[in-house]
């Protein structure tokens, strides 16, 4: 399989402290759709306005993409295939890059200070790299499968494909808290692409077109970002080739969005939905 399936979905239970079902009957973690998201009238519902475009490697099957001074710092899967990439932001041309052992499965990424933190699917294994020549310069663990990755400015903050997100002590990689993102119904599982702003994290759930957002200290999605209408060939980019990519550029306050594989990042502005 190229991507996650609902068996290797699990919160850690030791940082948690909660329990998960596996008959299969619960309603934990469950995921959300379009229609329920739309229906329900507790948390805004927006939609998107594409403000500009920005060329994709096509080839590129983006896990982790985040926005760092000019630079464009993505993050690719599919075992055999994986890199991370240094792009230039107007043009999305790779300006250094590392490929991964085609062992590991890439997953998401973050830059944080000096260094990029990338981590992989089933390997159980961060990876570090120096920022200014992407030399990996050390690697780090945790016991969980790895999907999105982003951070606070104080630590870093990790999805496992659940309805967690496991903030983590960027000096040890030791978990120091977590919190478990819910709606109005309960618990928003599949969370995958994450990326920190202004005290909320955005998370797309994956295999979906929508995005949560969620308050970074309780964990309540405050609002939910419809992102359908975005994929430019529905017919031509279909599972696995979903919607996974949001990146923040500081220098305009905006949102940068892409899906796997897809033709371009696109630069959008939130627009309510009535």
């Amino acid at each position: 399989m190229l991507k996650k399936s609902f068996c290797s979905l699990f919160l850690l239970l030791s940082v948690l402290g909660v329990a998960r079902a596996g008959d299969g009957n619960s309603t934990v973690d469950a995921q959300v759709n379009r229609e329920y998201v739309l229906s329900q009238k507790a948390i805004p519902v927006f939609g998107f306005k594409v403000l500009r475009s920005l060329p994709h490697e096509s080839s590129s099957y983006t896990e982790g993409l985040v926005v760092d001074g000019g630079s464009v710092y993505e993050g690719t899967g599919r075992y055999g295939r994986s890199s991370l990439f240094r792009k230039d932001l107007s043009s999305g041309r790779s300006t250094k890059s590392v490929d991964l052992d085609a062992r590991l499965f890439g997953e998401g990424v973050t830059v944080m200070g000096d260094r990029v933190y990338q981590l992989t699917y089933k390997s159980n294994l961060g990876l570090i790299y120096d920022k200014a020549t992407l030399q990996k310069v050390g690697e780090f663990s945790y016991d969980a499968q790895g999907w999105g990755l982003t951070h606070n400015g104080e630590e870093l903050i990790m999805s496992n494909g659940s309805a967690a997100l496991v903030f983590l002590d960027p000096k040890n990689f030791h978990p120091t808290h977590s919190l478990v993102v819910r709606d109005d119904r309960g618990p928003v599982g599949f969370l995958n692409e994450l990326e920190y702003v202004d005290g909320q994290i955005y998370a797309n759930v994956w295999q979906t077109n929508l995005i949560a957002r969620v308050d970074a200290k309780t964990g309540k999605v405050t609002g939910w970002i419809d992102m359908t209408g975005l994929n430019p060939d529905t017919d031509l980019y279909q599972y696995p080739f979903v919607l996974n990519g949001i990146a923040h550029d500081a220098s305009t306050g905006r949102l940068l969005v892409t899906g796997k594989c897809w033709p371009s990042i696109w630069e959008i502005e939130l627009v309510p939905k009535p």
